[in-house]
């Protein structure tokens, strides 16, 4: 394998590990931040994964 793809499997492991955390550690938690997230609108939902991606291209561009 390249050492581009190695980066991206490894990022996207450590994502699902991350992922993974709040559902495992406390599942009646993580049932009702869901539940909370079913009620938003469309809009703030798309706002937020924008925010994520935002801080995610900064982050990585800190790193680089």
């Amino acid at each position: 394998m390249e050492h581009g793809s190695d980066l991206i499997w490894t990022a996207l492991g450590l994502v699902l590990v991350i992922e993974g955390l709040l559902p495992f550690i406390s599942p009646s938690h993580w049932r009702r931040m869901f539940q909370q997230v079913q009620q938003l609108q469309d809009g703030q939902i798309r706002f937020f994964g924008l925010i994520c991606i935002a801080l995610g291209l900064i982050l990585l561009g800190l790193l680089a």
